[in-house]
């Protein structure tokens, strides 16, 4: 389909719907889950281990066919554990896989593809286990990845940074960069004095947020009837 032929009705609905499902299947998966937890398609987000937790205001953007996929592992080492902090956007196809610890700040962006993990998983002369191959991960508050990024074990990413899509991230970099590459190098500086609009500027006021999302698509799809829709749905014609 090129448009919605959806009537709003219908839009309300499953919207009413998907946050029922978000709060009784998938909301008790997580150990700690923050307010207004938002989730597309969350059939096809993924969880398995535990220490699991995720802030305020987070968004996450799964897709039929593109799952996203959060997963701790226990071993010698302990519990692995993923925290991601408020207003961040996790985008299809996102994997994070944690055997020690992948810590998320507040603000952070994930497109669609990233790949963050703390282990090799096996060593280079013993593959049948993990051994001495674990070590933390941190994206500082308001980092940005672009897509199909892969970020590395023992990788610090510094606070306001932007990682260019393809990007391969194997040692840290610093805040207030641009950075890009396999492997990932510094190729420009943001100037940290400038106004920078954060993503927890749109929750200042969240009931006013989620009531104008709610008015846009009242408004967007106001024109929409129930036969073109069902005729959209059984019978599409290039129009739709």
């Amino acid at each position: 389909m090129r448009r919605n032929t959806k009537p709003y009705w219908i839009k309300r609905i499953s919207t009413l719907c998907n946050r029922w499902y978000v709060k009784h299947f998938i909301r008790p998966q997580f150990d700690a889950a923050g307010k207004y937890l938002e989730i597309a398609h969350p059939r096809h987000l993924e969880l398995f281990g535990r220490n699991i937790r995720i802030g305020d205001h987070a968004h996450l953007i799964a897709a039929t066919d593109n799952k996203i996929r959060l997963t701790t592992w226990s071993g010698k080492q302990g519990q692995g554990e993923i925290v991601m902090g408020d207003y961040c956007l996790i985008s299809p196809g996102v994997r994070i896989s944690a055997a020690r610890s992948v810590r998320v700040g507040n603000n952070c962006m994930l497109a669609a593809n990233v790949y963050v993990s703390d282990s090799d998983w096996h060593h280079v002369y013993n593959r049948i286990r993990p051994f001495r191959c674990t070590r933390p991960v941190v994206l500082e508050n308001n980092v940005w990845l672009g897509e199909s990024v892969m970020v590395l074990k023992g990788v610090t990413i510094g606070e306001n940074s932007v990682i260019g899509a393809g990007s391969v991230v194997t040692k840290d970099i610093p805040a207030n960069v641009v950075a890009a590459g396999n492997p990932a190098r510094v190729v420009k500086k943001i100037n940290p004095h400038r106004r920078m609009l954060k993503r927890e500027l749109m929750f200042r006021d969240a009931e006013h947020y989620y009531h104008n999302q709610d008015e846009l698509d009242r408004y967007m799809l106001a024109n929409n009837g129930w036969w073109n829709w069902l005729r959209s749905v059984f019978f599409p014609n290039k129009n739709d």
